[in-house]
């Protein structure tokens, strides 16, 4: 079978499809994984094939977005990000009208790209299926995932009908481009949510059922298969500077923020090596996007680095909460101290607190060295947090997300007329 997979935004937002590409080609498909140029490098390792998805929108909202945080959100700077969205959407409808192969049997489309890439291959006559790394469908189990997370109760379904609304609001214009390019007519935004909320349309989820139990209130058709984890080079080899680092004494704190830009990375860095130095401990630094860099005896800052290599060596995470980090930081086993900075990571960092294997959220926007340092020391010294996250750790190492979604694949039939 011929397959595209389609995804869009940041590295979290690519890195786990390269596992389930990867898999689906194991499988005997045709694969190529469609994204942004930059991720060329990430994306064609051993062999997977990959076309650019053209142009990129989303560094420059994941920038703005990076500087509007909890109580500084201002009613002009919501209104900026918005508009910046909705330039996003529609700069993805040209991409994407050019990126779909009509010749493929099938495509997979993750969370951003799916609203634009399913009318497309409705309109090739090729069968697609979601493929989500968070959930977007109303339930009450759950608050939606870009506010922070709840517990059960009814007042969730009706903030996740009313997050739906926004969003299918800020893809209008996008919409309204993509029907009259293709010559259709557009369909209402009650319509798309009526489509994703009750419709038929297949979705598989790329997180655990351990870390989200499947809704009782989901309709047919919404699965949670597993992680999908990011495929790693066996030829890789860590740095020297890193293998020497770990070697050298006890397991360090990994702190990484990945593609956030969270304000002046110099402030960060220094509130990083405070509170590491107050809590007595070794770290790893990732620079990433925002160009975080701390050096000293006890300190390291690195580049990209395989996050499923190098977590497992370490004695507890600080992460932004991205989906994919904290993904990889359950996959390690080891205790995680979430800074959240917007989107969906307040959402997963409540999870991590809920699931036992985090003592608290840090919010990034009252981020200081003494709070980090407290947080760290105790989810270091009580051992609550490191037995769960081991246990954990278990459970997710028995799954096989990936061959879920490869044997959902295999019960399809190449092409169909989908409606």
């Amino acid at each position: 079978m011929r397959i595209d997979i389609i995804t869009a935004g940041t590295t979290g937002s690519v890195a786990p499809y390269t596992g389930l590409a990867h898999r689906l080609a194991d499988e005997g498909h045709e694969v190529e994984l469609v994204t942004h140029r930059k991720f060329a490098g990430l994306v064609t390792c051993c062999g997977l094939r990959t076309r650019p998805l053209e142009p990129d929108p989303f560094e420059q909202l994941i920038g703005l977005h990076s500087r509007i945080e909890g109580a500084r959100q201002s009613p002009r700077a919501l209104l900026q990000l918005a508009r910046t969205t909705e330039r996003a959407a529609l700069a993805l409808v040209d991409g994407l009208l050019t990126a779909v192969d009509p010749k493929a049997d099938l495509i997979l489309l993750s969370t951003l790209v799916a609203p634009v890439g399913r009318v497309i291959a409705r309109h090739h006559g090729i069968r697609s299926m979601g493929v989500f790394l968070q959930p977007d469908v109303p339930t009450s189990a759950f608050a939606p995932c870009v506010l922070p997370w709840r517990p059960p109760g009814p007042g969730n379904r009706l903030r996740g009908r009313a997050v739906n609304a926004v969003l299918d609001r800020l893809y209008a214009a996008a919409g309204r481009r993509l029907h009259a390019r293709l010559g259709l007519t557009p369909r209402s935004a009650g319509l798309l949510r009526a489509e994703r909320e009750r419709g038929r349309w297949p979705i598989w989820h790329g997180f655990s059922p351990s870390v989200i139990p499947r809704p009782a209130d989901w309709r047919p058709g919404l699965h949670i298969a597993g992680y999908w984890w990011p495929h790693q080079c066996p030829h890789w080899q860590p740095p020297t500077l890193v293998r020497d680092f770990l070697a050298a004494g006890p397991p360090p704190v990994f702190v990484g923020f990945g593609s956030m830009m969270p304000g002046d990375p110099a402030r960060l860095g220094d509130i990083t090596a405070r509170a590491l130095r107050r809590a007595g401990q070794r770290g790893i630094v990732q620079s990433g996007w925002a160009g975080l860099s701390v050096v000293n005896d006890e300190v390291i800052t690195v580049g990209s680095l395989p996050h499923g290599w190098l977590l497992p060596r370490t004695a507890a995470v600080v992460h932004h909460s991205g989906a994919g980090t904290t993904a990889a930081g359950l996959r390690a086993g080891v205790p995680a101290v979430p800074v959240p900075v917007f989107t969906d990571q307040p959402w997963w960092a409540g999870r991590l607190v809920g699931l036992g294997v985090s003592p608290r959220i840090l919010p990034h926007a009252q981020l200081t060295a003494a709070r980090l340092a407290e947080a760290l020391t105790l989810a270091l010294r009580e051992p609550r947090y490191a037995r769960r996250a081991r246990d954990l750790a278990a459970r997710l190492g028995r799954e096989d997300g990936a061959g879920a979604v490869a044997r959902a694949v295999a019960q399809l039939p190449a092409r169909s007329s989908q409606p």
